[in-house]
């Protein structure tokens, strides 16, 4: 990407640091550089191999996981030794296996607690996996400990792909299948696309959100139509995209240099036909059964009565023509006289089989979680694993992962191309890696039976998920399954004004970064790293209201801070450093160095905040993490 300090003052993301930057005195053009060697960088063994060192172990987490922590890189490292060099490989393969996160099971556990429920405690269960950690239910149970990180990390990426939002009143009026559909996402995170697209087509949540529920057929006499809402979003968002694309991500075009369309309103209008007679599991007639009988934790089942197959002349589509592409089944035509579930499978088949897919799907995958702007070899590579896994499978969504992440350009795409690699941090992405790193717990709740909120490992409270909607959300702009649309907090295809539109570079999350969003986000992080009431150790007051809040712990650093009185005699280098390659990766440029140095190594004991802070490591390390969070630098995953 441009550099982020020309990033920072064309979108306003400045934080102190970056302020502190540019008040700085000018330092020699050498001393801003923190372009890495990558000479014999992997040891000549590949870019699959490693991780030799800790910045590279936390630069791989900080793409695989919600953010690196000092015992994840320590045990990627020891993997590595234990694995003849294939760390990356081997940390993969557990993730593969880890057991699941289930929101539902943890929704279902407060559910049967005293309390009332409600979209703060799918918070706290996506906060549960996000963070890791022992099961609230079960926390004594090794075997319950949430370590399905990469799983979750592409549960939520789906999340913003396969969108459905408790911006729905009905949604948001069971959030239990909300819970459920996050479910979903997180099975299906390492399963097959196809699967994966069945399960969302016939999730409940999905057919009140996008009007598959209830939808259905045609009934000319009283100008009743089928909605078209899922037909449309199905292609264009979940699936295929809006034009024909060559592999390597690119439009493909006409004689005349257009892009060529991937399908147009004919294909929308019969493919809705095909999406009709499906309700609620519950039912026993359609359209009967109304919101009494809301079954959010089964698939939608089909009245073929009310299902268009064809057979009706006057108000059905008798030869439906679905998506057309070369290898499609009959051309694409849905002949008349199938089953709901037959057809339903047909135009699933018909969707998954088109060539956009593994390439649209997979670009949108690699932007979550690697780069903004991967070069087309690297969008080629991952469609031809969507293609065919190497054992003749397509849609494998684990091969698919692991390609992405162990893709050369993934492992050193910050060497090949310093300029274009990397993307935004996403707002809620910048909070777990926070908690996880500074090994934050929930602190302060009740512990009056039966009640829990003084479990460490609820991971919600009064300030960070039981206000979600004017903390949180309005925080940093995100929560999961929250977006005001279908279209997701941000487009994949956003272009920010600008240098980046100047040279063509996407920036999804930029859309998301207002003026607004970059204040409130700034001031809810200040929250989280400077005030001593977000300390395990600052004690319990009136703000945490009996239901406690997510803490962070300063006190694992205290060694770190300086091991003296302070002042510059006892520098922050340590801190520095250490901070350096846990939220940094070892990125950190220089100059940027020197200014937190210069920031950090005045405090002393004879020099700090005695009425705010209880010793004067405690203020070293909340202006370092301060400084660090808000800066240019740290915003960009490179």
């Amino acid at each position: 990407m441009p550099s982020t300090s020309a990033v920072c003052l064309r979108v306003r993301t400045c934080g102190a640091l970056a302020i502190a930057m540019l008040m700085a005195p000018f330092a020699p053009a050498s001393a801003l550089t923190h372009f890495p060697d990558p000479m014999f960088h992997d040891g000549m063994e590949g870019a699959t191999a490693g991780p030799f060192n800790d910045a590279d172990a936390a630069r791989f987490l900080a793409q695989a996981t919600f953010g690196p922590t000092d015992a994840d890189i320590a045990h990627l490292r020891a993997l590595t030794v234990a694995n003849g060099g294939a760390g990356y490989q081997a940390w993969i393969n557990e993730q593969f296996s880890a057991p699941v996160s289930s929101q539902l099971s943890y929704y279902n556990w407060v559910a049967s607690l005293p309390e009332n429920t409600g979209f703060s405690n799918i918070l706290e269960a996506w906060f549960l996996g996000a963070l890791g950690g022992p099961d609230a239910q079960f926390p004594l149970d090794p075997t319950k400990n949430h370590r399905d990180q990469l799983r979750q990390r592409v549960a939520f990426a789906l999340s913003e792909i396969f969108v459905i939002s408790d911006q729905n009143t009905l949604l948001d009026q069971h959030p239990d299948g909300l819970a459920n559909y996050y479910d979903i996402l997180s099975n299906n995170a390492f399963g097959n696309y196809r699967t994966l697209l069945e399960q969302v087509t016939l999730s409940a949540d999905m057919g009140v959100y996008l009007n598959m529920q209830g939808n259905p057929r045609a009934n000319l006499s009283q100008n009743l139509h089928p909605d078209e809402n899922y037909a449309r979003e199905i292609m264009q968002l979940f699936s295929v995209g809006l034009v024909m694309l060559n592999g390597t991500g690119t439009p493909k075009l006409d004689g005349l240099g257009k892009p060529i369309p991937t399908y147009d309103q004919s294909v929308v209008t019969t493919l809705s036909h095909v999406f009709t007679g499906w309700t609620w599991n519950h039912c026993s007639s359609f359209p009967g059964c109304g919101y009494q009988d809301a079954d959010f934790h089964n698939p939608m089942k089909a009245f073929a009565a009310n299902h268009d197959n064809g057979s009706d002349p006057v108000n059905d589509i008798a030869s439906k023509q679905l998506l057309f592409y070369t290898g499609a089944v009959n051309g694409g035509v849905l002949a008349s006289g199938g089953s709901p579930a037959s057809d339903l499978g047909f135009a699933l088949d018909n969707i998954f089989y088109h060539p956009n897919v593994g390439t649209f799907i997979g670009k949108q995958l690699i932007q979550r979680l690697v780069t903004s702007n991967p070069s087309p070899e690297y969008v080629q590579r991952v469609t031809d694993i969507f293609n065919n896994d190497g054992a003749n499978v397509r849609g494998n969504l684990q091969a698919v992962v692991q390609a992405i992440l162990l893709d050369p350009e993934a492992r050193y795409g910050q060497f090949k191309a310093a300029q274009t690699f990397g993307k935004l941090r996403e707002p809620l992405l910048r909070i777990t890696h926070l908690w996880r790193a500074m090994n934050a717990s929930h602190v302060c709740g009740s512990g009056t039976p039966p009640l829990h909120y003084n479990n460490p490992y609820r991971y919600a409270g009064y300030s960070t998920a039981y206000s979600v909607g004017s903390a949180l959300y309005s925080g940093v702009g995100q929560a999961p399954l929250r977006s005001d649309t279908v279209f997701n907090f941000f487009k994949p295809g956003f272009l920010p004004s600008g240098e980046m539109a100047l040279l063509n570079l996407l920036g999804p999350e930029f859309q998301i970064n207002t003026d607004t969003l970059i204040s409130n986000s700034t001031n809810t992080l200040f929250e989280d790293t400077y005030a001593i009431a977000m300390d395990v150790a600052g004690g319990c007051g009136s703000s945490d209201s009996g239901l406690g809040n997510v803490k962070i712990n300063r006190a694992q650093d205290l060694a770190l801070a300086g091991n003296a009185n302070g002042g510059v005699a006892d520098p922050a280098d340590k801190l520095v450093d250490a901070y350096n390659i846990r939220f940094m990766s070892g990125q950190m440029s220089p100059f940027m160095r020197q200014t937190l140095l210069a920031a950090l190594n005045p405090v002393s004991s004879a020099n700090f905040d005695s009425n705010h802070w209880p010793n004067w490591q405690f203020e070293r390390i909340s202006k370092a993490l301060l400084l660090i969070l808000t800066s240019p630098e740290y915003m960009i995953q490179k």
